[in-house]
């Protein structure tokens, strides 16, 4: 019998209504007890026009934990970090995979890593955020927010912008930690697990809600510069009316944001004012990512969905990994890739849609987008098994 993922969906937290926390004991005491709530499609044999060669792999501790804690990898310049649920963070030669450092720290990390200029930044249980030296592991600084932190930090110049479970958004001195503001927003009785991650840019940052909003934020005081609601809850369960902003806002050169939204849409904006330019009917709760004139999208039951990038129309679609759990998607040498709840990895050709490549690095799943760098994939397992993948041709 094919099991469902144990990550559990929606979050308790923000459950404060009888009926969302009926359904929220109903939809985790199926998870517990391996029964399947959906019926994830049997994987099938195809012509496979690439490879993914294995380079190296490590274990990183435990790995993610039973509550499947979104901790991706990061990678800056030659080397990849990654976490456990428990505090171990490691640091690895991204070609080789030789393990230049090690440190365990005093409280369970659960946020996505990011790297950048010098320091690695992470989010723990008990709302704190903490900077690493990427030379040797030492902690620079940590610092306090509102709640539990399961969003990689963004940072800009000068700020590292964190989105805490509890809706709220804090500025920290990147160098320092010290916080420069905070802005807060309502949120619903029943939330998915997760939150969005704040798309942070030198002047404002964009930040979806679990209500459905986005709000642009000026980074000098976070005080709001125009706010849009994307999803309008619909229904009469907390269920139904799930419109969580998850996934992070995506911004082009030219001015253009996309934002996907659970039970809603895929809405392309004008990042200055808000202004709506096209939206499409697609459910999500992942990050997109734009190739060219492409915008991918993994919809919440796992089609992948490729879409014109100038009016919204779709160009593709491929289900044939529907309601296998996919994660968001990353880019490779011309494919898309994407892991499921299996543990695979899939390759997909960009502009054509189909199936080109696929290999299982562990069967405990793999729940966190993989990271990429040219032809070269960094993917990390639910148990910690870390594996570096090479796409040829």
């Amino acid at each position: 019998m094919t099991t469902s993922p144990s990550k559990p969906l929606f979050s308790k937290r923000f459950v404060r209504t009888t009926l969302g926390a009926m359904a929220l004991a109903l939809l985790a005491g199926c998870a517990s007890k391996g029964e399947p709530a959906y019926t994830p499609k049997e994987l099938r044999s195809f012509e496979e026009t690439s490879s993914l060669n294995s380079v190296w792999r490590r274990n990183v501790g435990d790995g993610l934990g039973r509550a499947r804690y979104p901790i991706s990898p990061a990678r800056e310049g030659d080397t990849l970090f990654a976490a456990d649920a428990s505090g171990l963070v490691a640091a690895f030669n991204a070609d080789n995979g030789e393990r230049e450092w090690e440190v365990k720290l005093d409280t369970p990390v659960s946020s996505a890593l990011n790297a950048i200029a010098g320091h690695v930044y992470l989010g723990t249980r008990n709302g704190e955020v903490i900077a690493l030296d990427q030379r040797n592991g030492n902690i620079a600084w940590r610092s306090r927010v509102s709640s539990e932190v399961l969003a990689a930090p963004q940072a800009n110049q000068q700020l590292l912008l964190v989105q805490s479970v509890d809706g709220q958004v804090t500025a920290l001195d990147r160098s320092s930690g010290e916080e420069i503001w905070a802005y807060t927003t309502s949120q619903p009785s029943l939330t998915l697990r997760g939150t969005g991650t704040p798309m942070v840019i030198d002047p404002v940052s964009f930040v979806g809600f679990a209500n459905g909003r986005l709000a642009t934020l000026d980074n000098r005081n976070g005080q709001p510069l125009w706010e849009q609601q994307i999803a309008t809850p619909r229904g009469r369960s907390d269920v139904d009316r799930l419109v969580d902003l998850a996934g992070q806002p995506v911004v082009t050169p030219d001015g253009r944001l996309f934002v996907t939204s659970y039970n809603g849409n895929v809405v392309a904006l004008e990042a200055t004012r808000g202004g709506v330019l096209w939206e499409a009917n697609l459910s999500s709760r992942h990050t997109p990512i734009i190739v060219g004139d492409l915008l991918f999208v993994v919809t919440h039951n796992s089609h992948i969905v490729a879409l014109n990038a100038d009016n919204g129309q779709e160009v593709w679609r491929n289900d044939d990994m529907e309601d296998r759990w996919l994660t968001a998607p990353a880019f490779a040498n011309g494919r898309l890739v994407v892991g499921d709840f299996e543990g695979y990895v899939h390759l997909l050709d960009a502009r054509e849609g189909n199936l080109v490549g696929r290999t299982q690095v562990h069967r405990s799943g793999v729940s966190v987008r993989p990271v990429t760098e040219g032809s070269t994939i960094h993917v990390q397992a639910n148990n910690g098994r870390l594996e570096t993948l090479e796409v040829t041709p």
